[in-house]
């Protein structure tokens, strides 16, 4: 490891966004009228600050979708442009099987590793060869795409930007994973890959209706180096309040590397969810974009919404907060960060 390398924050100046567009031979079939409108929705709001990279293995579709959104992006005058590249996949979960950006000091290097769908719970091979397509394609530029022999998602990292990642115990250890792999092997991976110096675990905490073995990017997420939001539930009555009461302790003990705590904000616990079988669904405020300008904040039609808009205004007042309605993407047990990556500046240019 250098001491230059680090993996940037979310809010660090971004040239992209990555989408995986839905198409009929994903899960996504029966109910394609209706999530399409969603990833609709974010591509118009990602093109209001930055460009998009959308893949889709329908080329016909993918032509069509790219000159429609160009077309929309140069009517309005917006600064983004969009970057179509025909690759086939499984899904359409961008953040876990999408390129992780580090700045190694001498540049920027977008890591690609192994992805097996969450342990190998569904198919996974083309999402796995997803990046390569995009870099033939010549979408990262000059910028290399570096294969690691390592399963590593990325919803199950936060960083501070600084050196900090957060994470939990439940996802990185799971032997489905890197069954070779214990805790203190994959600190030395994450602090020469990524430039980790210290990694924040949490034991405690999940959704149900979640696939991923608790994805950080569900339950806590840095807003700024000194500042973790994170999801709460107050009824004592909800199967979810003995686990996320003990990740909020857990948060409280967090020290920062100065040893100061951190601020802690907690986001409002939406109604319960579920589906046609009575299965609940993952709903999380927690799985937002921040994007150049703006916070792409998943909402459920819930009433609590309104008090997950106002809050995220709080936490970040020198952006746009972009409510963007996701109940049809937890139907396939994910929302909004899930189904984008960001690519930070520098990497995307036209």
């Amino acid at each position: 490891m250098t001491s230059k390398r680090v993996l940037p924050a979310e809010w660090a100046p971004q040239s992209a966004v990555m989408l995986t567009w839905p198409h009929p031979g994903t899960d996504w079939a029966r109910i394609m009228d209706e999530v399409e409108p969603v990833f609709l929705n974010i591509a118009h709001q990602v093109l209001r600050f930055e460009h998009l990279v959308i893949s889709c293995e329908f080329v016909a579709r993918l032509q069509k979708l790219g000159q429609e959104l160009n077309h929309f992006a140069e009517e309005n005058g917006l600064p983004g442009r969009v970057i179509t590249v025909p690759a086939p996949a499984n899904d359409t979960w961008a953040r876990d099987h999408g390129p992780i950006t580090v700045d190694t000091g001498d540049g920027l290097t977008l890591l690609d590793f192994r992805f097996n769908a969450w342990g190998g719970k569904f198919p996974w091979e083309k999402d796995n060869a997803l990046n390569q397509h995009l870099a033939n394609a010549g979408v990262f530029g000059g910028h290399r795409l570096q294969s690691v022999d390592f399963v590593l998602e990325g919803g199950s990292i936060e960083s501070d930007g600084q050196g900090t990642v957060l994470t939990t115990s439940e996802c990185m250890l799971t032997p489905s994973r890197n069954p070779s792999m214990d805790r203190s092997a994959i600190e030395q991976l994450l602090s020469e890959l990524l430039g980790a110096d210290r990694i924040l675990w949490l034991n405690h905490g999940y959704l149900a209706g979640d696939d991923t073995d608790s994805h950080i990017d569900t339950l806590a997420r840095f807003c700024a180096p000194d500042h973790i939001c994170y999801v709460t539930c107050p009824d004592v009555a909800d199967e979810h309040y003995s686990a996320l009461a003990a990740m909020e302790e857990e948060l409280q003990e967090f020290r920062q590397k100065d040893g100061s705590p951190y601020q802690l904000t907690a986001l409002p616990w939406p109604d319960a969810i579920h589906d046609e079988d009575g299965e609940r669904l993952p709903a999380t405020y927690a799985n937002f974009l921040i994007i150049n300008g703006a916070v792409l904040l998943p909402v459920y039609d819930v009433p609590q919404d309104q008090e997950a808009i106002r809050i995220m205004a709080d936490i970040f007042p020198d952006r746009e907060i972009v409510a963007i309605n996701c109940r049809p993407l937890i139907q396939q047990h994910g929302s909004l960060h899930c189904v984008t990556m960001q690519i930070p500046a520098g990497v995307v240019t036209l």
